[in-house]
């Protein structure tokens, strides 16, 4: 049984490949564990002070204004038992509005209905125009559209309560919606294949509250964008009556609608209205069910239809084939909900196009044969045979005759019987002195970009993040890759530390964006390690920055700053970083090897970044270049990394120190000083053919690599950038000259121009998404 009265995005589930069973969390979960039958939280509703005798405020409750609006007898089976319970409550007051089908003589004259409840009527109106035709159902949402803002005004209800999707029910929400009156739809979020879905969804988005049904009608006004805060998944209101009748002991009201000789399960209630988007067929359908229940010689209660385009030739379709008088037939213009019921509850089986059979029905596990597409997507019962064509008698007699007299369980997809104390309380949890505006909940996306004199006169910016692991740098760069502002300091050895000096730079950075007339766009950060740039989390560090593991940096950024935050690996940010400000603007395949400390890169395809599956693409640092070879630091061997890495040509430049051979004529190394890769290239630089040897080996194994990259990926470009670059240019395009294949040895190696490439890659994440949505 749905879970009704509770979130359905707590008991919804779903089971995986395995078998094993899985919670879903729904984005939109929200407040309905507030409405849980057994613990349903009302708060207070606006309070009115007055004086007493002595001067004291006395504090009371106003009541909530609610009125309810009815067209027909099927939408009063629904409605009344609200109004009886808004009646009964001290804290609210009911008026009731009467207008449609109640105040027409063919149709039973049913507001009397309303009346013998003991319910007072506040406003009849007639709204009918006669013709049963597309262009009477219009002009008839134009005349209560007429009438109906007069009697809101004297009303001046604090709530109006719609139901279904009638085409009076339209006029009444689009009336309420333009005189700024609280809307609450009930039956939103379900489907039934004819024009009513189009009424019914348009009243949806013109309520402001929602009362669904089953599970999927409440799923569909989320994916209607309606606020989960606003929506109460209650169940169907004529279930409370429904499960709690007492339908067996009635013989006398069978002999009542039937006849005096029917007895249980020994008659069908037929009952079909129009198909309004296909008024010739459903007439045609119609007929073809009068003969195969004439056929089928069976007792037969028909209800005539209801005041939809095409019920005029549908009465006359009746009378020509004598259904009036024929002796297994009893028409019946309107029959009450409560006795109605009972004959379906005992009907051997229930035939046509209405809800009823699909809903009611379905609740006694009566035998039910849906004729056509006007139920087609509502929720059934194993109940429910469909016979959706339905263009022969001998379809049509064949499904009554499996379906008659068959034994089927109940289902309660529609409600549990508790329907109305949940909607009660959910009424009177409106608080009806907040603002009206109603708003939508849509899906995640950028937003929209608005101009204004201020807008085109500041320079759209990023505020760029370079996380390394010395120095933590955050630069202020505009939409032409000018740095407005950079501030570096220390990187700090603890994650905490890490994330406070951080956001300190970026609310520093973010007030001298205003001085600066910088428009700021967003947060871009350029990190070593694994990033999952979807989330914002980086996942696993480099050793250069001990235990920067696992930390989200998207979340409290953007909490903070309240600004969209990217974030991305150090290669693949300057990978984008060529494609907006360097050489890969006019190229939509190429391939950036960052040399620093370490070996990264990324790889534009079709323009595009390539992240890889579990965002690792592109490590060319760990790329192999040997079958063995120096011990790199992710523990293997023979990695490109640990060849020509600034780490690898420290190695070197430590062990030539060591043996007494890296200190040439014209060096200087203080006693203290650290031995690192720039002594090695100033070495090389003043003849030393040992330290130039290093720099040969880093320099072929970086071309090794790259001939790889080539041969596998055939980019059009090998964009070189970082410290070593230009040190390794001349040698990784002899060595691809020589030994890679004729199809590959015409792509250029470029050495990047730019001079900061991790904060430009890391404004790039922002500016390229932000101005072009591409990234």
């Amino acid at each position: 049984m749905p879970a009704f009265g509770a979130s359905v995005t707590q008991t919804h589930r779903r089971t995986k490949s395995n078998g094993a069973v899985s919670d879903h969390i729904d984005p939109h979960d929200a407040a309905f564990r507030k409405y849980s039958l057994n613990n349903l939280v009302t708060m207070d509703t606006t309070n009115l002070s007055t004086l007493s005798a002595n001067g004291d405020a006395i504090i009371e409750k106003r009541k909530h204004k609610v009125c309810i609006a009815t067209c027909n007898r099927a939408d009063y089976s629904k409605l009344g038992p609200i109004m009886i319970a808004i009646e009964k409550d001290p804290d609210m007051i009911l008026q009731t509005i009467v207008l449609g089908c109640h105040l027409i003589d063919d149709y039973g004259s049913t507001y009397r209905l309303i009346e013998q409840d003991g319910l007072n009527i506040d406003s009849r109106l007639h709204t009918i125009v006669r013709g049963e035709d597309e262009a009477a159902m219009v002009e008839s949402i134009g005349l209560a559209m007429v009438k109906l803002p007069d009697v809101l005004l004297r009303l001046q209800p604090d709530i109006l309560v719609v139901h279904g999707d009638r085409f009076d029910a339209l006029s009444l929400a689009a009336t309420a919606a333009l005189m700024n009156i609280r809307i609450l739809h009930i039956e939103g979020g379900e489907v039934s294949g004819t024009i009513d879905d189009s009424i019914r969804h348009a009243i949806t988005k013109l309520s402001h509250y929602h009362i669904c049904c089953t599970e999927r009608a409440h799923s569909r006004l989320l994916a209607m964008c309606e606020d989960n805060e606003r929506i109460m998944l209650a169940g169907c209101t004529s279930y409370d009556m429904l499960l709690t009748a007492k339908v067996r002991d009635c013989d006398d009201l069978i002999h009542k609608w039937v006849g005096p000789e029917a007895e249980k399960q020994d008659y069908i209630i037929a009952l079909q209205h129009p198909v309004t988007t296909n008024i010739k067929h459903s007439i045609t359908m119609f007929g073809l069910m009068l003969d195969a229940l004439l056929t089928f010689d069976k007792k037969v209660v028909i209800l005539f239809p209801n005041i939809d385009a095409g019920s005029k030739e549908m009465t006359r379709i009746m009378r020509l084939k004598g259904i009036e008088h024929h002796p297994n037939f009893r028409p019946a213009k309107h029959i009450p909900f409560e006795e109605f019921i009972i004959l379906v509850a005992n009907a051997g089986c229930m035939i046509g196009n209405s809800s009823a059979g699909v809903r009611e029905a379905g609740a006694f596990g009566t035998p039910v044969v849906n004729l056509g597409s006007r139920q087609t997507g509502r929720e059934t019962g194993e109940n429910v045979l469909h016979c959706r064509e339905a263009d022969t008698t001998q379809k049509i007699l064949h499904s009554l005759e499996i379906q008659y007299q068959k034994q089927f369980p109940p289902s309660y997809i529609y409600g549990d019987g508790h329907a109305i104390p949940r909607i009660i309380k959910f009424i009177k949890n409106i608080d009806v002195d907040k603002e009206i505006q109603k708003g939508f909940v849509f899906p995640p996306m950028p937003e929209s970009i608005s101009k204004d004199i201020d807008h085109i006169l500041e320079t759209q910016s990023a505020l760029a993040v370079d996380m390394g692991g010395t120095q933590l740098r955050v630069a202020i760069v505009s939409n032409e890759g000018e740095i407005k502002h950079l501030e570096s300091r220390s990187t700090p050895d603890n994650n905490e530390s890490r994330l406070r000096t951080l956001m300190e730079m970026l609310v520093d950075a973010s007030q001298k964006a205003i001085g600066l007339s910088c428009r700021i766009l967003g947060v871009g950060i350029s990190t070593g390690g694994r990033v999952n740039p979807r989330e914002g989390i980086v996942m696993h560090a480099t050793k250069a920055i001990e235990g920067w593991n696992n930390i989200d940096l998207r979340t409290p950024i953007s909490s903070k700053l309240h600004l969209p935050v990217w974030v991305d690996n150090d290669g693949n940010c300057a990978a984008l970083g060529e494609k907006k400000f360097g050489f890969g603007k006019n190229s939509a395949n190429f391939i950036t090897i960052a040399t620093g400390t370490g070996i990264g890169g990324g790889y534009i395809q079709d323009g595009k970044l390539l992240h890889g599956t579990n965002f690792c693409a592109a490590e060319l640092g760990h790329t192999k270049v040997s079958m063995d070879g120096p011990e790199c630091l992710c523990g293997g061997r023979g990695c490109l990394e640990s060849y020509s890495s600034g780490g690898a040509l420290q190695r070197e430049a430590k062990a030539l120190m060591k043996e007494g051979e890296l200190v040439v004529n014209g060096m200087k190394i203080g006693a203290k000083e650290e031995i690192t890769a720039k002594h090695l290239i100033q070495s090389a630089k003043l003849g030393n053919t040992k330290a130039q040897a290093v720099l040969n080996i880093g320099a072929r194994a970086l071309a090794t690599a790259t001939i790889s990259l080539l041969h596998i990926l055939n980019p059009s470009m090998i964009v070189l950038s970082g410290h070593f670059a230009p040190i390794y240019h001349e040698e990784v395009s002899k060595t691809i000259n020589r030994e890679a294949l004729d199809s590959a040895k015409g792509v250029e190696i470029r050495v990047s121009e730019l001079k900061e490439p991790a904060l430009l890659g890391a404004a790039s994440l922002v500016l390229e998404y932000a101005t072009r949505r591409t990234y």
